[in-house]
């Protein structure tokens, strides 16, 4: 199954209060970046990647947790439990039986996930990003993510999920920082060549 297809089979439309509810917030965050602009407090640059990231967390949240139906409460609180299973030294299978290669592909997905948002921290912070601030963002947003299935009874708490989360935003802030690194001696490289 691919990304699409998960999208479409497990996640509702949005109804019109949650869409006018995120018009809502996300117009008083851009009214809020708008102001911090002109007072100087944040260039525009960091205002656009706060806002996409903001919209980027929405879609985020409303697959993850707030457009899925309401089920039984769920957790696997065993750590690595997954990986386990994909290599028969776990238990056979978890709340039931998952082809391993299920599993696999749901590990990576969870790493991709967060991805955009750790691409995104270095231009909002408009400074290199160390690698345990990327990973410490995925985990805290992997964590109230998780948080929020288990008390809303709307998905699977893991700590695997946190984990894999984790390392995607962390891989994302690395990688932009790397590119970010790369542009920014270009442009020093460009300003020396034009004196």
């Amino acid at each position: 199954m691919d990304l699409h297809q998960i999208l479409i089979t497990h996640n509702r439309a949005w109804t019109k209060r949650e869409l006018v509810f995120f018009l809502i917030v996300f117009t008083v965050a851009a009214l809020l970046a708008g102001r911090w602009v002109r007072k100087g407090r944040i260039r525009k640059g960091q205002a656009v990647s706060g806002l996409l990231a903001l919209i980027f967390l929405a879609v985020v949240y409303a697959s993850t947790v707030f457009t899925r139906t309401s089920g039984i409460r769920q957790y696997q609180l065993e750590l690595f439990w997954s990986w386990k299973e994909i290599w028969h030294i776990g238990k056979n299978g978890r709340l039931g039986s998952l082809p391993h290669n299920f599993l696999v592909q749901e590990n990576l997905l969870n790493m991709i996930i967060l991805f955009p948002l750790g691409i995104l921290l270095p231009f909002i912070r408009k400074r290199k990003v160390r690698w345990w601030e990327g990973l410490f963002v995925g985990l805290a947003v992997s964590a109230s993510i998780e948080i929020l299935q288990l008390v809303l009874c709307r998905g699977l708490f893991e700590w695997d999920d946190m984990i894999h989360n984790g390392i995607g935003c962390m891989a994302g802030s690395i990688l932009s920082d790397f590119v970010w690194k790369i542009w920014k001696k270009g442009r020093t490289g460009d300003s020396r060549n034009k004196k």
